[in-house]
Formats: C-alpha cells, sequence, structure tokens
C-alpha cells in the first residue's frame, strides 16, 4: 500500500493531459515532440507534488540533463521562468511540496 506522501507525489493521467496539453505536447527547453509530462519541478525526493503546477514535459535529454548534470541551475531557472509565466503570482515553490501536517 502507497503512503500519502507517495500518492501525492505521483502523477496522474489526468495531470499528465493537462500538463501535455498545456506545453504544446514539446519538451518546453527544447521544443522536441518526442517528450513526456513527468518531470517535477520540485524533485519526488524532495515531496514535489504531481500536480499541474509543479510537472512539465521533457524530452529524455533534458530530463536527464536536469536531473543528472551541473546544468540543474539553469534548466531549474528556465523551468521556474516558464511555470511563473503560466501561472503568475499565483505561483509559489512552497506550495508545490508535501506537507505533512
Amino acid at each position: 500500500m502507497k503512503s500519502k506522501r507517495s500518492k501525492a507525489c505521483d502523477i496522474t493521467q489526468a495531470v499528465k493531459k493537462k500538463v501535455w496539453e498545456r506545453d504544446q505536447e514539446r519538451c518546453v527547453v527544447c521544443g522536441n515532440h518526442q517528450a513526456m509530462p513527468s518531470a517535477h519541478f520540485i524533485p519526488r525526493s524532495k515531496g514535489g507534488l504531481g500536480i499541474e503546477q509543479n510537472i512539465v514535459t521533457l524530452c529524455q535529454t533534458c530530463h536527464h540533463a536536469y536531473d543528472n548534470t551541473v546544468m540543474r541551475p539553469q534548466y531549474r531557472e528556465h523551468l521556474r521562468d516558464y511555470l511563473k509565466g503560466i501561472y503568475g503570482d499565483d505561483w509559489d515553490e512552497e506550495k508545490l511540496k508535501y506537507k505533512k501536517f
């Protein structure tokens, strides 16, 4: 049985569909259409929720670079600007994290 945190961090099919449409069916970094709406801005390991405001569409190359390279700060800044551009002042990184209480 999954924990409440694990469930909260999972990305549902409904969220994937909305993010895919929001991101115009392409990687938001390089524009590649061979992409998936499965990248957490705030990582799951840090309690990043599986909600639209925390999920972006990335191709495999950009997703790997975001998760595993020294380029992470540059990717993070780009993704932060992208998400803030969509959600405006309502977008708050603290609201993207699982809170136990």
